[in-house]
């Protein structure tokens, strides 16, 4: 099987990039990760993927000050040049600019902490608890103009127990994500391969 050249872009520890890296370890995952980009040149998850023999890259975007598209081509660049065929996003903590999505449409996959289309943008967690909801998730989708606003791919839910708070959600619906995303990302191959 010829494998997807996968690219994938984080802003920190990239616990989901480990959750990837770890299932294209088996020759029979249809995704490569041939490399793996970051927008802070600190980011813990750099490290990682270097230890694990992915080549990593990291474009500093505040270098770009208030030019977003201009650091985007320069990501851009560096997807191209690797041969990227799909990416996917691990928690970076990026608005992208309709150039970069249009540019990588149906190519760019996503996971997000809450069951989309409900809690779109950040502190998903805390926003499900202030309305009462019984349970939280993540979704896997794909990335269109509006934030968090894709074809959802797949999803997976946890119940809001008595006592949880936003930081106890995240903890327990971490290990969700980490099987999700794997699963999400191999479905999304079989759409590009078309």
């Amino acid at each position: 099987m010829n494998r997807l050249k996968l690219a994938i872009l984080i802003s920190g520890r990239g616990s989901n990039m480990e959750a990837l890296l770890k299932a294209a370890e088996d020759a029979a995952f249809p995704a490569q990760p041939v490399l793996v980009l970051s927008n802070r040149p600190d980011a813990k998850g750099l490290e990682t993927a270097a230890n694990a023999g992915v080549p990593v890259l990291a474009i500093d975007h505040k270098l770009y000050g208030k030019d977003r598209e201009a650091f985007e081509r320069e990501m851009d660049k560096a997807l191209s040049d690797a041969g990227v065929e799909l990416i996917a996003l691990a928690g970076f903590m990026r608005v992208l600019t309709p150039w970069f999505v249009t540019r990588w449409q149906g190519r760019m996959i996503n996971i997000h902490p809450s069951l989309l289309p409900k809690y779109k943008g950040l502190d998903t967690h805390q926003r499900a608890l202030d309305a009462g909801d019984t349970e939280v998730g993540c979704t896997v989708h794909w990335v269109s103009a509006g934030v968090d606003e894709g074809e959802i791919i797949a999803q997976a839910a946890i119940p809001i127990l008595p006592g949880d708070t936003a930081e106890s959600l995240a903890d327990r619906l971490l290990p969700e994500e980490h099987k999700l995303y794997p699963r999400a990302l191999a479905l999304a191959c079989e759409r590009v391969r078309g």
